[in-house]
């Protein structure tokens, strides 16, 4: 009997698979939709199928792999289930005006069809967000250091940093844009400025967090100022560093996504303004799809070497 049940799960995601060539092909379309050269939502479910088959066969040989597949099945047959449902509601029916909810056929063509212009947007979003995202971490750091470890400096900067940091980024759009001398800079100092502030915040609160005395005793065996922040402040503090880095990661995003519908003539959130007032809601979808999975990707990577460089704590924060 375990047997069995263990097999019907393992055969739920392509049963599902399955079932939506069915309906895809026997369910008569609504007749709204704009037909695509290729069924791309069936081509998209088969590369699931495809990975899914693959995984089955490497953990044959693999346990860890294995137990990780047994753990999924349940949710990837979810999502595609979720899939058939969605192409039901746009496709077969009239349920939603199809202005606004196109078929996942348009959504999964348009992004195959345009993939070499989304590809220019997505690396010159990148580039932006990368730009803001280094000087951010860079100012944020140094300046949570200085007022978590020196008290004169925290005395003055403080009050500031309480003051300006918590006005949302978007606030400051209009200044920066009237500010600095090109948009392309406007916009790395609003992605900087999203990324400053939980760095400083959480790099000064770690800092602050450490006991006394191990500062104390460094300097009793002859450390340096330098050699404390090095050896004792910084490391100490790296856990609540890493902490402010995933809140910045998660704010220069959404910070990208702001800037780059006011005023940019490229980039993911450009493209998503520019398809939204043409009235191409595929273009829309595709690009949330998109900025989504590079946000998703760099937050796992952010995590990855998180559990790198705090191996002591690998798994204490997941992702």
């Amino acid at each position: 009997m375990k047997k069995i049940k263990f097999v019907i799960r393992l055969s739920l995601p392509f049963i599902a698979v399955i079932i939506s060539n069915l309906v895809y092909y026997l369910v008569k379309d609504n007749g709204k939709q704009k037909e695509m050269a290729h069924p791309y939502y069936l081509y998209f479910l088969y590369l699931i199928a495809a990975v899914i088959l693959i995984e089955y066969i490497i953990a044959i040989f693999n346990k860890k792999i294995r137990k990780r597949i047994i753990y999924k099945t349940p949710f990837l047959t979810g999502i595609i289930v979720f899939l058939l449902i969605l192409n039901i509601i746009t496709t077969k029916t009239l349920l939603l005006p199809t202005l606004y909810f196109p078929s996942l056929d348009r959504i999964i063509g348009l992004i195959v069809e345009q993939r070499v212009f989304l590809i220019h947007n997505i690396l010159d979003s990148l580039g932006l967000l990368l730009e803001g995202f280094l000087w951010g971490v860079t100012v944020g750091f140094l300046t949570g250091l200085a007022l978590g470890y020196f008290k004169k400096v925290g005395y003055w900067l403080n009050p500031v940093t309480k003051a300006i940091g918590p006005i949302p980024t978007t606030a400051w759009i209009p200044l920066a844009l009237s500010t600095f001398p090109t948009t392309h800079s406007a916009n790395v100092f609003l992605i900087a400025f999203a990324v400053w502030f939980p760095v400083t915040l959480m790099t000064s609160s770690g800092i602050q967090g450490i006991g006394q005395v191990n500062f104390e005793v460094a300097g009793t065996l002859g450390a340096s100022t330098i050699y404390q922040i090095l050896h004792v402040a910084i490391p100490a503090a790296m856990p609540s560093i890493f902490l402010g880095v995933f809140y910045g990661t998660v704010s220069s995003f959404a910070t990208l996504m702001a800037v780059e519908m006011n005023g940019n003539s490229s980039g993911i959130g450009w493209y998503i303004n520019w398809q939204k007032s043409v009235m191409m809601y595929d273009g829309v979808y595709a690009g949330l799809i998109l900025i989504a999975v590079i946000c998703s990707l760099s937050l796992t990577i952010l995590f990855k070497v998180r559990d790198k460089v705090l191996i002591w704590q690998k798994g204490v924060i997941k992702w």
